[in-house]
This record gives C-alpha cells, sequence and structure tokens, in this order.
C-alpha cells in the first residue's frame, strides 16, 4: 500500500509559494502522473508566469481566494474552484484574500519544476 502524508514530504520555497510533490517518481513512486501542494501567502503571487509545455495541469483551491490569469485573462478563484491550464499555455496564481491560499496541483503526464517554460516578462495583470 503506498500512503503518504503531507507532512512527510519535505516543502521546498519557490518565488510566491511553497511546494510539497505528493505524487512523483521519488514519492509514491508514481510514473503518469504528478501531484503537488502549495501554500500562497496573502498578497503573493506565484511566479515568474510559466507554462508546462509536456503536461496540463489541474489545480484546486482548498483554502482562500484569489485570481489566476491563463494567456492574459484573469478570473476570480475560491476554495472549491477547479481550475485547467492546458498544456503550453501561460499561466499565474495570485492570493488576493487575507488567508493562506492551499492548491492541489495535478499534472499528466509528470512533470516538475525543471520542465517549466517561464516567462519572466509577464506580470500578473493589474
Amino acid at each position: 500500500m503506498t500512503i503518504i502524508h503531507e507532512t512527510e514530504v519535505p516543502e521546498v520555497e519557490h518565488p510566491g509559494r511553497f511546494m510539497r510533490w505528493l505524487a512523483n517518481e521519488d514519492s509514491l513512486k508514481a510514473k503518469n502522473l504528478s501531484v503537488c501542494v502549495i501554500r500562497v501567502l496573502p498578497g503573493e503571487t506565484v511566479r515568474p508566469a510559466h507554462s508546462h509545455p509536456n503536461s496540463e495541469e489541474l489545480i484546486y483551491i482548498i483554502t482562500g481566494s484569489g485570481k489566476v490569469m491563463i494567456e492574459g485573462e484573469v478570473g476570480e478563484v475560491r476554495a472549491g474552484s477547479a481550475i485547467l491550464f492546458e498544456q503550453g499555455k501561460v499561466h499565474m496564481l495570485k492570493n488576493t484574500g487575507d488567508v493562506e491560499m492551499k492548491v492541489i496541483c495535478f499534472f499528466a503526464p509528470a512533470t516538475n519544476v525543471d520542465n517549466y517554460k517561464t516567462f519572466e516578462q509577464i506580470s500578473f495583470p493589474e
């Protein structure tokens, strides 16, 4: 049986978020998908803008609220929202609330931050 708790996975800080990989080749030995949990503090933006050239990503907001940007379009998100970032689409997530945002991110096929394509010149639209 393959079960882990998120607190058993090291948390890594990246710009605008804290990340724990729950499922990948290292944790749970997943081969076809990867899953991480991120925490975004109030006022923070997951940066830089990025895309996933080889994967699609579905995020699910567990707690908190904010905004998401996909290819320049901005939408409101809150706990219970599911958002699909299609393969290759540039996106960002921003916590506009006053509490920590917790998000679970599903990738298929599996990916990691080394496979992200970044766009440093793109800022979150205000």
